[in-house]
Protein backbone atom coordinates (compact mmCIF):
# COMPACT_ATOMS: atom_id res chain seq x y z
CA UNK A 1 0.00 0.00 0.00
CA UNK A 2 1.11 3.65 -0.34
CA UNK A 3 3.52 5.10 2.15
CA UNK A 4 2.24 6.91 5.24
CA UNK A 5 2.94 10.52 6.16
CA UNK A 6 5.59 9.43 8.62
CA UNK A 7 7.69 7.59 6.08
CA UNK A 8 10.94 8.89 4.62
CA UNK A 9 10.37 11.36 1.75
CA UNK A 10 10.67 9.86 -1.70
CA UNK A 11 13.67 10.67 -3.87
CA UNK A 12 12.99 12.12 -7.32
CA UNK A 13 14.84 10.34 -10.09
CA UNK A 14 16.38 12.28 -13.01
CA UNK A 15 14.16 14.05 -15.51
CA UNK A 16 12.69 11.88 -18.28
CA UNK A 17 13.81 8.35 -17.62
CA UNK A 18 15.76 6.77 -20.46
CA UNK A 19 14.05 4.33 -22.84
CA UNK A 20 14.31 0.62 -22.20
CA UNK A 21 17.74 -0.81 -22.87
CA UNK A 22 16.53 -2.94 -25.75
CA UNK A 23 14.85 0.06 -27.40
CA UNK A 24 11.52 -1.76 -27.57
CA UNK A 25 8.25 0.13 -27.36
CA UNK A 26 6.15 -0.47 -24.26
CA UNK A 27 4.10 -3.68 -24.43
CA UNK A 28 0.51 -2.89 -25.36
CA UNK A 29 -2.43 -4.13 -23.31
CA UNK A 30 -5.52 -5.52 -25.01
CA UNK A 31 -8.33 -2.93 -25.30
CA UNK A 32 -11.99 -3.97 -25.49
CA UNK A 33 -13.80 -1.01 -23.89
CA UNK A 34 -16.59 0.80 -25.72
CA UNK A 35 -16.87 4.58 -25.69
CA UNK A 36 -19.57 6.21 -23.58
CA UNK A 37 -20.35 9.79 -22.59
CA UNK A 38 -17.90 12.65 -22.00
CA UNK A 39 -18.09 14.39 -18.61
CA UNK A 40 -17.04 18.04 -18.40
CA UNK A 41 -17.08 21.07 -16.15
CA UNK A 42 -19.11 24.01 -17.41
CA UNK A 43 -19.22 27.40 -15.72
CA UNK A 44 -22.70 28.78 -15.04
CA UNK A 45 -21.86 32.49 -14.88
CA UNK A 46 -19.61 34.89 -16.82
CA UNK A 47 -17.37 35.41 -13.80
CA UNK A 48 -16.66 31.66 -13.57
CA UNK A 49 -17.60 31.59 -9.88
CA UNK A 50 -20.08 28.70 -10.18
CA UNK A 51 -19.59 25.53 -12.21
CA UNK A 52 -21.38 22.22 -12.63
CA UNK A 53 -20.66 18.74 -13.97
CA UNK A 54 -22.21 17.96 -17.36
CA UNK A 55 -22.25 14.93 -19.64
CA UNK A 56 -22.53 14.95 -23.42
CA UNK A 57 -22.41 12.34 -26.16
CA UNK A 58 -19.30 12.43 -28.39
CA UNK A 59 -21.47 13.70 -31.26
CA UNK A 60 -22.61 16.67 -29.14
CA UNK A 61 -26.11 15.39 -28.44
CA UNK A 62 -27.89 14.83 -25.14
CA UNK A 63 -25.97 17.32 -23.03
CA UNK A 64 -27.15 17.04 -19.41
CA UNK A 65 -26.32 18.97 -16.25
CA UNK A 66 -25.71 16.44 -13.46
CA UNK A 67 -24.92 18.61 -10.43
CA UNK A 68 -26.54 21.70 -8.93
CA UNK A 69 -23.76 23.40 -6.97
CA UNK A 70 -24.48 26.08 -4.38
CA UNK A 71 -23.96 29.66 -5.48
CA UNK A 72 -20.27 30.57 -5.75
CA UNK A 73 -19.15 26.93 -5.73
CA UNK A 74 -17.45 25.11 -8.60
CA UNK A 75 -17.93 21.40 -9.28
CA UNK A 76 -14.86 20.38 -11.28
CA UNK A 77 -12.34 17.70 -12.30
CA UNK A 78 -14.80 14.91 -13.18
CA UNK A 79 -13.47 11.35 -13.41
CA UNK A 80 -15.45 8.26 -14.44
CA UNK A 81 -15.62 5.03 -12.50
CA UNK A 82 -14.43 2.09 -14.63
CA UNK A 83 -17.97 0.71 -14.99
CA UNK A 84 -19.24 4.00 -16.45
CA UNK A 85 -21.92 4.41 -13.76
CA UNK A 86 -20.41 7.00 -11.41
CA UNK A 87 -18.48 10.27 -11.71
CA UNK A 88 -16.17 11.53 -8.97
CA UNK A 89 -15.50 15.28 -8.78
CA UNK A 90 -14.46 18.01 -6.38
CA UNK A 91 -16.63 20.86 -5.12
CA UNK A 92 -14.83 24.11 -4.26
CA UNK A 93 -16.91 26.77 -2.51
CA UNK A 94 -15.75 30.37 -2.53
CA UNK A 95 -15.78 30.29 1.28
CA UNK A 96 -14.85 26.87 2.60
CA UNK A 97 -12.75 23.84 1.77
CA UNK A 98 -12.78 21.78 -1.43
CA UNK A 99 -14.13 18.25 -0.92
CA UNK A 100 -14.63 15.12 -3.00
CA UNK A 101 -18.06 14.03 -4.22
CA UNK A 102 -19.62 11.42 -6.48
CA UNK A 103 -22.73 11.52 -8.66
CA UNK A 104 -24.47 8.95 -10.83
CA UNK A 105 -23.94 9.02 -14.57
CA UNK A 106 -27.60 10.01 -15.06
CA UNK A 107 -27.67 12.53 -12.22
CA UNK A 108 -29.41 12.24 -8.87
CA UNK A 109 -28.33 13.40 -5.45
CA UNK A 110 -24.53 13.77 -5.20
CA UNK A 111 -22.81 12.07 -2.27
CA UNK A 112 -19.83 13.54 -0.44
CA UNK A 113 -16.90 11.16 0.04
CA UNK A 114 -16.07 11.13 3.77
CA UNK A 115 -13.24 13.58 4.32
CA UNK A 116 -10.05 12.22 5.85
CA UNK A 117 -9.39 15.24 8.04
CA UNK A 118 -11.03 15.54 11.45
CA UNK A 119 -11.50 18.84 13.24
CA UNK A 120 -8.68 19.90 15.56
CA UNK A 121 -6.23 17.37 14.09
CA UNK A 122 -2.73 18.93 13.88
CA UNK A 123 -2.47 18.61 10.10
CA UNK A 124 -5.98 19.84 9.24
CA UNK A 125 -5.37 23.58 9.01
CA UNK A 126 -6.85 24.83 5.71
CA UNK A 127 -7.10 21.21 4.53
CA UNK A 128 -8.64 20.54 1.09
CA UNK A 129 -9.12 17.47 -1.12
CA UNK A 130 -9.28 17.77 -4.92
CA UNK A 131 -8.92 16.05 -8.31
CA UNK A 132 -10.19 12.50 -7.63
CA UNK A 133 -9.25 9.60 -9.90
CA UNK A 134 -10.74 6.10 -9.77
CA UNK A 135 -8.36 3.15 -10.00
CA UNK A 136 -8.96 0.76 -12.94
CA UNK A 137 -10.74 -1.72 -10.66
CA UNK A 138 -12.84 1.01 -9.03
CA UNK A 139 -11.68 0.10 -5.51
CA UNK A 140 -9.41 3.10 -4.88
CA UNK A 141 -9.47 6.85 -5.44
CA UNK A 142 -6.29 8.88 -5.84
CA UNK A 143 -6.60 12.55 -4.95
CA UNK A 144 -4.68 15.70 -4.12
CA UNK A 145 -4.61 16.85 -0.52
CA UNK A 146 -3.32 20.25 0.60
CA UNK A 147 -3.06 21.63 4.13
CA UNK A 148 -1.14 23.96 6.42
CA UNK A 149 -0.46 27.67 6.58
CA UNK A 150 -1.18 29.97 3.65
CA UNK A 151 1.31 32.25 1.91
CA UNK A 152 -1.06 34.93 0.63
CA UNK A 153 1.66 36.76 -1.31
CA UNK A 154 2.36 33.70 -3.44
CA UNK A 155 -1.15 32.23 -3.16
CA UNK A 156 0.51 29.02 -2.03
CA UNK A 157 -0.36 26.53 0.71
CA UNK A 158 2.27 24.97 2.96
CA UNK A 159 1.90 21.30 1.98
CA UNK A 160 0.43 19.50 -1.03
CA UNK A 161 0.82 15.86 -1.98
CA UNK A 162 -0.84 12.89 -3.62
CA UNK A 163 -2.94 10.48 -1.54
CA UNK A 164 -4.81 7.23 -2.20
CA UNK A 165 -7.80 5.86 -0.28
CA UNK A 166 -10.52 3.27 -0.60
CA UNK A 167 -13.41 4.43 -2.76
CA UNK A 168 -15.59 4.72 0.35
CA UNK A 169 -13.18 7.27 1.86
CA UNK A 170 -11.45 4.96 4.32
CA UNK A 171 -7.76 4.10 4.80
CA UNK A 172 -6.22 7.21 3.24
CA UNK A 173 -2.49 6.88 2.62
CA UNK A 174 0.04 9.50 1.53
CA UNK A 175 1.74 8.53 -1.71
CA UNK A 176 4.20 11.37 -2.41
CA UNK A 177 6.44 13.50 -0.20
CA UNK A 178 7.32 16.28 -2.64
CA UNK A 179 6.49 19.08 -0.21
CA UNK A 180 7.31 17.28 3.04
CA UNK A 181 10.67 19.01 3.55
CA UNK A 182 9.93 21.88 1.16
CA UNK A 183 6.87 23.73 2.44
CA UNK A 184 5.26 26.25 0.09
CA UNK A 185 7.25 24.76 -2.83
CA UNK A 186 4.33 23.75 -5.05
CA UNK A 187 1.08 21.90 -5.61
CA UNK A 188 0.65 18.21 -6.44
CA UNK A 189 -2.61 17.19 -8.15
CA UNK A 190 -4.44 15.64 -11.11
CA UNK A 191 -3.43 12.00 -10.78
CA UNK A 192 -4.23 9.46 -13.51
CA UNK A 193 -3.89 5.68 -13.12
CA UNK A 194 -2.13 3.48 -15.64
CA UNK A 195 -4.53 0.94 -17.21
CA UNK A 196 -3.04 -1.94 -15.22
CA UNK A 197 -3.26 0.00 -11.95
CA UNK A 198 0.45 -0.26 -11.15
CA UNK A 199 1.42 3.41 -11.70
CA UNK A 200 0.02 6.91 -11.50
CA UNK A 201 0.96 9.98 -13.50
CA UNK A 202 0.36 13.36 -11.88
CA UNK A 203 1.18 17.05 -12.21
CA UNK A 204 3.52 19.02 -9.97
CA UNK A 205 3.31 22.81 -10.26
CA UNK A 206 6.06 24.69 -8.45
CA UNK A 207 5.62 27.99 -6.64
CA UNK A 208 7.80 31.09 -6.81
CA UNK A 209 10.09 29.50 -4.22
CA UNK A 210 10.11 26.06 -5.87
CA UNK A 211 12.92 24.54 -7.91
CA UNK A 212 12.62 25.58 -10.66
CA UNK A 213 10.31 28.47 -9.80
CA UNK A 214 6.84 28.80 -11.31
CA UNK A 215 6.97 25.77 -13.58
CA UNK A 216 5.07 22.54 -14.07
CA UNK A 217 5.82 18.96 -15.12
CA UNK A 218 4.33 15.47 -15.17
CA UNK A 219 5.69 12.82 -12.81
CA UNK A 220 5.06 9.08 -12.54
CA UNK A 221 5.05 6.98 -9.37
CA UNK A 222 4.35 3.34 -8.64
CA UNK A 223 1.07 2.62 -6.88
CA UNK A 224 2.98 1.45 -3.80
CA UNK A 225 4.74 4.83 -3.47
CA UNK A 226 8.11 3.74 -4.90
CA UNK A 227 10.02 4.70 -8.02
CA UNK A 228 8.91 8.31 -8.50
CA UNK A 229 10.43 9.92 -11.57
CA UNK A 230 9.91 13.00 -13.70
CA UNK A 231 8.32 12.19 -17.04
CA UNK A 232 8.39 15.55 -18.85
CA UNK A 233 11.13 18.23 -18.72
CA UNK A 234 10.38 21.48 -16.93
CA UNK A 235 11.00 23.43 -20.15
CA UNK A 236 7.96 21.77 -21.76
CA UNK A 237 5.65 23.07 -18.99
CA UNK A 238 3.33 20.06 -18.98
CA UNK A 239 0.58 20.32 -16.41
CA UNK A 240 -2.96 19.55 -15.33
CA UNK A 241 -4.37 16.01 -15.63
CA UNK A 242 -2.49 13.57 -17.87
CA UNK A 243 -4.24 10.58 -19.47
CA UNK A 244 -2.90 7.08 -20.18
CA UNK A 245 -3.82 5.41 -23.43
CA UNK A 246 -5.98 2.34 -22.69
CA UNK A 247 -3.24 0.05 -24.03
CA UNK A 248 -0.70 1.64 -21.66
CA UNK A 249 1.79 2.68 -24.34
CA UNK A 250 1.35 6.47 -24.21
CA UNK A 251 0.64 9.28 -21.75
CA UNK A 252 -1.33 12.24 -23.07
CA UNK A 253 -0.73 15.70 -21.61
CA UNK A 254 -1.23 19.41 -22.21
CA UNK A 255 1.41 22.15 -22.01
CA UNK A 256 0.83 25.65 -20.66
CA UNK A 257 2.98 28.71 -21.48
CA UNK A 258 4.24 30.94 -18.69
CA UNK A 259 1.81 33.64 -17.69
CA UNK A 260 -1.72 33.87 -16.29
CA UNK A 261 -4.10 30.93 -16.47
CA UNK A 262 -5.78 30.45 -19.87
CA UNK A 263 -2.84 32.03 -21.70
CA UNK A 264 -2.83 30.70 -25.30
CA UNK A 265 0.14 29.02 -26.92
CA UNK A 266 0.38 25.56 -25.38
CA UNK A 267 -0.36 22.25 -27.02
CA UNK A 268 -1.36 18.61 -26.61
CA UNK A 269 1.31 15.89 -26.68
CA UNK A 270 1.90 12.22 -26.04
CA UNK A 271 4.96 10.52 -24.56
CA UNK A 272 5.88 6.91 -23.86
CA UNK A 273 5.78 6.03 -20.13
CA UNK A 274 9.58 5.76 -20.19
CA UNK A 275 9.90 9.43 -21.24
CA UNK A 276 10.76 8.77 -24.89
CA UNK A 277 9.01 9.75 -28.12
CA UNK A 278 7.42 13.08 -27.17
CA UNK A 279 4.96 13.75 -30.00
CA UNK A 280 2.85 16.87 -30.66
CA UNK A 281 -0.80 16.29 -31.64
CA UNK A 282 -1.64 19.97 -32.12
CA UNK A 283 0.09 22.57 -34.34
CA UNK A 284 2.65 25.00 -32.97
CA UNK A 285 3.11 27.88 -32.67
CA UNK A 286 -0.52 28.59 -31.87
CA UNK A 287 -2.72 31.40 -30.61
CA UNK A 288 -5.14 28.81 -29.22
CA UNK A 289 -5.58 27.86 -25.57
CA UNK A 290 -5.59 24.09 -25.04
CA UNK A 291 -6.98 22.56 -21.86
CA UNK A 292 -7.06 19.06 -20.40
CA UNK A 293 -7.08 16.19 -22.88
CA UNK A 294 -8.16 12.57 -22.31
CA UNK A 295 -8.14 9.35 -24.32
CA UNK A 296 -11.37 7.65 -25.30
CA UNK A 297 -11.92 4.23 -23.67
CA UNK A 298 -11.17 2.46 -26.96
CA UNK A 299 -7.95 4.47 -27.41
CA UNK A 300 -8.83 5.60 -30.92
CA UNK A 301 -9.75 9.19 -30.09
CA UNK A 302 -8.94 12.06 -27.74
CA UNK A 303 -11.26 14.63 -26.19
CA UNK A 304 -9.94 18.03 -25.14
CA UNK A 305 -10.83 21.61 -24.32
CA UNK A 306 -9.86 24.33 -26.79
CA UNK A 307 -10.37 28.09 -26.90
CA UNK A 308 -9.40 29.83 -30.15
CA UNK A 309 -8.07 33.36 -29.75
CA UNK A 310 -10.80 35.62 -28.37
CA UNK A 311 -13.31 32.80 -27.85
CA UNK A 312 -14.42 30.70 -24.89
CA UNK A 313 -13.40 27.07 -24.48
CA UNK A 314 -15.45 24.23 -25.95
CA UNK A 315 -15.01 20.47 -25.93
CA UNK A 316 -13.58 18.81 -29.05
CA UNK A 317 -12.53 15.36 -30.18
CA UNK A 318 -9.83 14.23 -32.58
CA UNK A 319 -8.27 10.99 -33.65
CA UNK A 320 -5.42 9.74 -31.49
CA UNK A 321 -2.92 10.94 -34.12
CA UNK A 322 -4.23 14.53 -33.92
CA UNK A 323 -6.30 14.48 -37.13
CA UNK A 324 -10.05 14.93 -37.71
CA UNK A 325 -10.63 17.63 -35.07
CA UNK A 326 -14.38 17.91 -34.38
CA UNK A 327 -16.24 20.33 -32.12
CA UNK A 328 -18.55 18.62 -29.60
CA UNK A 329 -20.12 21.40 -27.49
CA UNK A 330 -21.43 24.81 -28.44
CA UNK A 331 -21.92 26.70 -25.18
CA UNK A 332 -20.03 29.98 -25.63
CA UNK A 333 -21.25 31.33 -22.28
CA UNK A 334 -19.99 28.44 -20.13
CA UNK A 335 -16.25 27.88 -20.79
CA UNK A 336 -16.16 24.09 -20.91
CA UNK A 337 -13.16 22.21 -19.53
CA UNK A 338 -11.61 19.14 -17.91
CA UNK A 339 -13.26 16.49 -20.09
CA UNK A 340 -13.20 12.84 -19.01
CA UNK A 341 -14.37 10.17 -21.46
CA UNK A 342 -16.29 7.34 -19.82
CA UNK A 343 -16.91 3.78 -20.85
CA UNK A 344 -20.28 2.64 -22.06
CA UNK A 345 -22.17 0.98 -19.20
CA UNK A 346 -24.24 -1.08 -21.64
Amino acid sequence: MPSSAADTPLAVEPTSAAPAADGAAPAALAVTARNGLIATRGYLDPGRTTGAIFTVAPDGSGRQQLTQPPADAVDDHPDWSPDGRTIAFDRSPAAGAARLWTVGATGGEPQQVPQICQEDAPDCLNEEERTPAFSPDGKLIAFSRSWGALDDAQQQIQYSDLFVMNADGTNAQRLTMLTNDKPFSGRVDNAAWSPDGTQLAFAYRTSGTGQPADSTAIFVINADGTGMRQLTPWALRAGDRPSWSPDGTRVLFTTYPAGPDFTPGGGIYTVHPDGSAVTALTPAPSDTFYGVAAFSPDGQQVTFAQAPSGATAEIYTMKADGSAVTQVTNTPEQWEGHPSWGRSSQ
